[in-house]
């Protein structure tokens, strides 16, 4: 069952297209990873989904009925969101917070303190939300979005100001909800560790869908080398020779090389024969590398037109100055 679907979506603000043409679904029970750079439009899209902002043209279902109209206010509670940068009343404490706005979605008060120890702030329920640290009001915005227990979670940037811990804390949680059925929009920059808990990514740039699958599929796309690390004692030139690989030394007695997909595992036959073998682990690529690769194509075109566009300034720039072979007030 499908909980978000958005089907040849457009979003202008005035002159400025800020989605071009987007396609998406997201089904129960999934984490998508959401992942672009500054201005790619994920926050739009995001609002869009939450009914916020009404698309240009195209369709976007949210429980199979549109997010902007009267007919959705009955699936309203159903969407926890937190945005990037949450703002609480200052003057309340942190439980004084969460229980104003459970009277707002009609939660019963004693669910705030479950969710408080939850995102592991009980410590800090009786302090001053001005007295929050950024990671602090994170979590306490976690809590808000969990209220309701969501069917959709719209997490912008959540791990913003949180310490590794925490972040595992997180992650945690997103599979605790994922496991109960909730589908989850998972908008980062920080892609290291998010590969792990998401079943799905999604890479914008400038409006435009770059690449959108599952991490497997989306390696099978781009055929990146997967990096095979061991330990053991060889002779290190005749190992090399044998791959045909360049193998790296590191300072923690590890070696370690790069292999193209097609060669993975006749390496692997290989390096299991050596009587020196003592471990051996393969790491395939990346998220980030991912990421970096399914964005070059947007990068060298955006090079390209700052290129063109110094070009023809500096053409306008210049100026002939028309030539005489007397000026006035002058010697001839």
């Amino acid at each position: 069952m499908n909980i978000v679907e958005l089907h040849q979506v457009k979003k202008d603000f005035g002159t400025l297209s800020v989605i071009k043409s987007l396609d998406l679904t997201l089904e129960q029970g999934q984490i998508l990873g959401f992942f672009g750079h500054n201005g790619a439009g994920k926050t739009t899209t995001m609002k869009m989904i939450l009914g916020l902002h009404q698309a240009t043209s195209g369709q976007v279902k949210v429980f199979n009925h549109d997010p902007c109209s009267s007919q959705f206010n009955a699936y309203r509670y159903q969407l926890g969101f937190l945005p990037e940068n949450v703002s609480f009343y200052p003057q309340l404490t942190g439980l004084e917070v969460l229980q104003f706005f459970a009277k707002l979605k009609q939660v019963p008060k004693q669910h705030c303190v479950e969710l408080i120890e939850q995102v592991g702030l009980t410590h800090a329920c009786q302090r001053r939300v001005k007295n929050y640290s950024k990671g602090m009001k994170q979590r306490l915005g976690l809590a808000q979005a969990l209220l309701t227990e969501p069917s959709l979670l719209l997490l912008d940037e959540p791990t913003v100001g949180l310490d590794p811990i925490a972040t595992h804390e997180l992650y945690q949680i997103l599979k605790t909800l994922k496991n109960k059925g909730c589908s989850v929009i998972l908008c980062s920059h920080i892609l290291a560790g998010v590969e792990k808990i998401i079943d799905k990514a999604a890479i914008l740039a400038q409006g435009e869908l770059q690449a959108y699958g599952s991490i497997n599929e989306l390696r099978k796309q781009q055929h990146l080398p997967t990096q095979i690390k061991f330990k053991g004692y060889f002779n290190i030139e005749q190992l090399a020779q044998k791959l045909e690989v360049n193998i790296q030394t590191h300072q923690t007695g590890e070696f370690s090389f790069e292999t193209e997909p097609s060669l993975k595992l006749q390496h692997l036959k290989i390096l299991q024969s050596q009587l020196g073998l003592t471990d051996f682990d393969t790491e395939p690529p990346s998220l980030d590398a991912l990421y970096k690769k399914f964005m070059e194509p947007k990068e060298t075109e955006n090079a390209h037109l700052e290129q063109q566009t110094t070009k023809h300034q500096t053409t306008d720039d210049s100026v002939d100055l028309p030539q005489s072979s007397t000026m006035k007030g002058a010697k001839p």
